[in-house]
């Protein structure tokens, strides 16, 4: 079949930086999927994207769709006919439907029942008949959360639409998309280039464009406008730290990147170097540069969208407006810390936290009562915990976060450090929100564990307290990351912390709440559920999470270990034997009294394979259950492994639903044992056909 290259190209106003990534790969993949319904078949969908442009190259695409046989079944044929062989109405009428005589239809067997059949020839349509739906239904149903009109016309997209460029082959595809009628010419550069730029293949886009000053390749882009940055950062012997979110938006602001090196006066260097960086970066889509001392430098690169016949002028009007936005930051900066944090308490009192909950400033006590019963709990400086949280939201009210708000917790670590603050209580005031985000750093000091912990908690406590848990997607607290924050601080740091008690003395701290009936335990779930996602992303199954879940575990840390050594053990050849077992176990124990087993009797015993199994169970035990209390479970587990020929032996030979009651109840006490042994550890019964 005869196969062509197809260009279909948007052109806009200026495009929103920050969604250009995802409205490009969105119109790429909507044209797939067209493609693809329509059994279309090619070699590569390729996306390109700039400031003012959205485009899609198909390559080596059909020109036609395949024909397709058809058949459509009709009645049976006993109920097509009478007994004279007569069409009865169903059969006519099928016949009618399809278009044929009766005498026309073919017969096929369904199932064992032969039907009346048509067969016909579906034809293929042209693609290019295709296409143009196909780009308008690609627009229509892209990620756009609110649409613009423009002129007087009714068509609504994310910005005026231009121009339209649809090749098939080096054909133009004649079509009005968005209102405007489509043809072969593109634009260039909006001040580098002018007049249109004619496209005269699909194959030639890229090369046509960037004659144009257009690098329309947004990858391209992205890595050239790394390479130019670095290569200033280079010249003045530097390292530029070029993080992710700032080259995505650079690269969708520009189509021909131009690298300059700025500077501003080194007196700024004395303002927190976040606050420097946020103004370069949110400010001016710079990137900032550090020493081989880590040090910063009074130096940014920009990205031009221009080549200038004096960068000079470039760099100097950058300069110009970077400096009182620095000036700005030094000003609050040097204000700020004419007063100490402390001294700021009072204003906490004027900030409401959540209405049902009380202000800032009360937040901030409870804060203080809880870090002292999680430091006790872990041995750590209890005066430093408590000043920390009385302190921890005292920086919202300084001017430096008033102006940066990503910069709180930081700026109040600079302005404690300041006030003469101990080393560990200035350090937690930042790492009380750690971790920020998945995969952040977590608190480096004890100090910081705590306050983190207990801040985190408080929240947590206090909105399931009012009744606003999280719901379906529903996260408005960000709750779920603030309770798998808690779980990482814990287990990574290993603080052996019992979750359930300080969720209870949170709880207290809420005495002026009518709290509803099980908060604990439901704050306690939730939260345990937070490991779900976690071990999942790990790798480990859903039933080795049970198998501990079923437990619940007060302490996060055990909770971790026990996960990691069922994990182990569920890959050990005897493990699915031995999770069989217990579930076995754990149906027969289910019918009896909870409250009615005892220890097994010895005297008892009449099959050799009850005796065997007591004699493993014990031995089994003595090894065990010390390594079980050193946490130690990996070890524990990988003992019990050894009862499972014991275990097989027992289940073959042995009736434990015997006709004598003291024989049926003494063989269900020793079951009871083995079950109890397991659940020292983990419910193993879970990983049954895991």
């Amino acid at each position: 079949m005869a196969k062509k290259d197809f260009l279909v190209e948007i052109g806009t106003g200026e495009l929103p930086p920050k969604a250009l990534r995802q409205l490009s790969d969105a119109f790429a993949a909507n044209i797939r999927t067209a493609l693809e319904s329509a059994g279309l078949t090619f070699a590569q969908v390729q996306a390109f994207a700039s400031p003012r442009r959205l485009a899609v190259r198909v390559t080596e695409l059909d020109t036609k769709q395949q024909d397709k046989a058809v058949e459509r079944l009709g009645p049976a044929v006993a109920a097509a006919f009478d007994k004279e062989g007569k069409p009865t109405p169903a059969a006519s009428g099928f016949a009618r439907s399809c278009g044929v005589d009766v005498s026309a239809l073919e017969q096929s067997d369904r199932d064992g029942v032969l039907k009346l059949a048509h067969r016909s020839v579906s034809k293929g349509n042209d693609t290019a008949a295709l296409l143009p739906n196909m780009v308008s239904r690609a627009l229509a149903t892209l990620p756009i959360p609110k649409k613009m009109r423009w002129g007087s016309a009714r068509d609504e997209f994310v910005r005026p639409v231009h121009w339209v460029v649809m090749l098939f082959g080096a054909d133009v595809l004649p079509a009005s998309i968005l209102g405007i009628s489509s043809g072969n010419t593109s634009r260039g550069h909006r001040f580098m280039s002018s007049g249109e730029i004619l496209i005269d293949s699909p194959a030639g886009y890229e090369k046509a464009l960037e004659k144009a000053f257009v690098l329309v390749d947004y990858d391209l882009r992205k890595e050239r406008i790394r390479s130019l940055v670095g290569e200033q950062a280079d010249a003045l012997k530097a390292t530029v730290i070029i993080e992710d979110d700032l080259l995505e938006e650079v690269t969708a602001l520009v189509e021909w990147p131009v690298a300059l090196t700025g500077r501003f006066d080194e007196h700024f260097l004395s303002v927190p170097k976040e606050a420097l960086i946020s103004s370069l970066k949110a400010h001016q889509k710079c990137f900032y540069l550090l020493d081989g001392e880590g040090q910063m430098l009074p130096n940014f690169i920009t990205v031009s969208n221009l080549l200038s016949n004096d960068p000079a002028q470039v760099i100097a009007g950058n300069e110009r407006v970077i400096r009182p936005r620095l000036s700005d930051a030094k000003f609050f900066f040097d204000t700020d810390r004419k007063q100490t944090l402390a001294s700021r308490q009072e204003q906490l009192k004027n900030i409401i936290f959540q209405q049902a909950l009380g202000t800032v400033y009360d937040k901030s006590q409870r804060v203080a009562n809880l870090c002292a019963d999680i430091a006790r709990g872990l041995n750590a400086p209890v005066d430093w915990c408590q000043r920390a949280a009385a302190l921890s939201k005292c920086d919202l009210v300084t001017n430096l976060v008033s102006e940066f708000a990503e910069l709180q917790g930081i700026a109040g670590y600079y302005y404690a450090a300041h006030d003469g603050e101990p080393g560990d209580v200035a350090q937690a005031l930042n790492e009380q929100y750690m971790p920020r985000f998945s995969g952040d750093q977590l608190p480096t000091t004890q100090t910081g564990c705590v306050l983190a912990l207990a801040d985190k908690l408080d929240t947590i406590v206090g909105l399931f307290a009012i009744g606003q848990p999280p719901t379906g997607s529903k996260d408005p607290f960000a709750l779920r990351r603030a309770a798998l924050g808690v779980l990482r601080i814990i287990v990574e740091k290993a603080l052996d912390l019992d979750l359930l008690q300080t969720i209870r003395s949170a709880c207290a701290n809420y005495s002026k709440l009518d709290l509803p009936e099980g908060l604990e335990q439901q704050v306690f779930d939730f939260m345990l559920e937070r490991f779900r996602a976690w071990y999942q992303a790990e790798g480990i199954s859903a039933e080795v999470f049970l198998s501990v879940y079923h437990l619940k575990p007060g302490k996060p840390l055990d909770f971790h270990l026990r996960v990691q050594a069922v994990h182990r053990f569920s890959q050990l050849p005897e493990a699915q034997s031995l999770a069989s077992a217990n579930k076995r176990v754990s149906n027969i124990l289910q019918k009896e009294d909870a409250g009615s087993f005892g220890a097994s009797d010895a005297s008892l015993f009449t099959e050799s394979a009850e005796r065997t199994l007591a004699d493993t169970l014990a031995q089994c035990r003595n090894i065990a259950e010390p390594l079980f209390l050193q946490r130690d479970y990996t070890k524990g587990l990988e003992t019990l492994a050894g009862s499972k020929q014991s275990i097989d032996d027992f289940f073959d030979q042995v009736l434990v639903m015997d006709e004598n009651p003291a024989l049926r109840r003494n063989r269900i006490n020793l079951l009871n044992e083995l079950r109890t042994l397991f659940l020292q550890v983990a419910d193993i019964s879970y990983l049954h056909n895991a």
